[in-house]
């Protein structure tokens, strides 16, 4: 027999708290606040109401800086989280394989990568950091825009003042395309694109469409994908650990179907298949150029001394696997 209050494995009612805080970094309508808003609603539908999550974007929950969201998850600041292989690679080294320059040819490589061995790996390794990982999402592969000229050569990068995420790897891969790129958080951004602080950036097409980049002054287009960003669905493991099993297993069923459905709508539009919103970007006025396979060679060339460097900071078997798995997909 159960008692009143006592939901299956001895926890209780009264150690659920009333709200649980959810952080993106993106909110609606990017695709990662999307993806963040339907993990709460299926919390709540699957678990009856049991767990109510409430989701902070903006980084709301680390005063803006998305690269202290790790900590602040480990800490028990942030209880759940969609987060950004990059902004938690200074904490988790191993996730800046991500960024490691056109070691992702295709989405299919991203696949291999994120649902095949390496994931798993991945994901064991962010286990042992106080956090329960429970399915892999999409930012997206990162495209490069700017105000001032088309990029199809590396020399087209030379002088320009790009924003970048703050990684270090970031740094270095701009550093070595002649480009002078600057760290801010998407927050400071978006008015430096406006006034012409910086003259580019680097997003996947969605952010660059629900941003609204072409009224910032973003009038170049180039679709390099050098990097892709996988987001992660996690739970803080002290949270997690207060949770029955029977709730446990429905926020992890909630966590995969709202990523598999974040996964989709991040893709959407931008495929060989189907490539419609990046006619509705065209149609604004932007020149999209979309790099031939010769030409992305230029640029894999002059980035592969920072491929090399990363790689060890990364760890060669981890990066030798991925590469595998990558030659390997299907």
């Amino acid at each position: 027999m159960v008692l009143p209050g006592v939901i299956a494995n001895g926890a209780t009612a009264a150690d659920y708290k009333a709200e649980y805080k959810l952080s993106t970094v993106l909110g609606k309508p990017f695709p990662w606040g999307i993806g963040g808003d339907r993990w709460a609603e299926l919390v709540k539908e699957k678990t009856n109401g049991r767990i109510n999550v409430k989701m902070y974007p903006g980084s709301a929950l680390v005063n803006g800086d998305q690269t202290k969201e790790f900590t602040a998850l480990r800490q028990g600041v942030i209880d759940m989280a969609v987060g950004s292989t990059i902004n938690w690679s200074p904490q988790v080294k191993e996730l800046n394989l991500f960024s490691l320059p056109f070691l992702m040819p295709d989405h299919k490589a991203m696949d291999a990568l994120t649902q095949g061995p390496v994931g798993k790996q991945l994901f064991d390794l962010l286990a042992t950091k106080d956090v329960v990982p429970l399915a892999w999402g999409e930012n997206g592969f990162r495209e490069v825009s700017n105000s001032k000229r088309a990029i199809r050569t590396p020399e087209d990068l030379k002088g320009l003042k790009i924003r970048v995420v703050g990684s270090p790897l970031y740094l270095d891969t701009f550093t070595a395309l002649g480009a002078n790129p600057t760290q801010m958080s998407w927050a400071d951004a978006q008015p430096a694109l406006s006034t012409g602080a910086v003259d580019g950036q680097e997003n996947p097409v969605g952010v660059f469409v629900a941003g609204k980049l072409p009224t910032l002054g973003q009038k170049h287009l180039t679709l390099w994908g050098y990097v892709a960003d996988p987001l992660i669905f996690v739970v803080n493991k002290e949270v997690w650990n207060s949770w029955s099993k029977e709730d446990q297993e429905a926020v992890r069923a909630a966590a995969v179907q709202a990523a598999a459905e974040e996964v989709a709508i991040a893709r959407k539009g931008i495929t060989a298949q189907d490539d419609s919103l990046l006619k509705d970007i065209a149609a604004q006025g932007v020149e999209v150029v979309q790099l031939t396979p010769e030409q992305q060679k230029a640029f894999q060339k002059a980035t592969q001394a920072v491929y090399d460097k990363w790689a060890k900071t990364i760890g060669p078997d981890l990066v030798k696997a991925a590469e595998t798995s990558v030659a390997n997909r299907k």
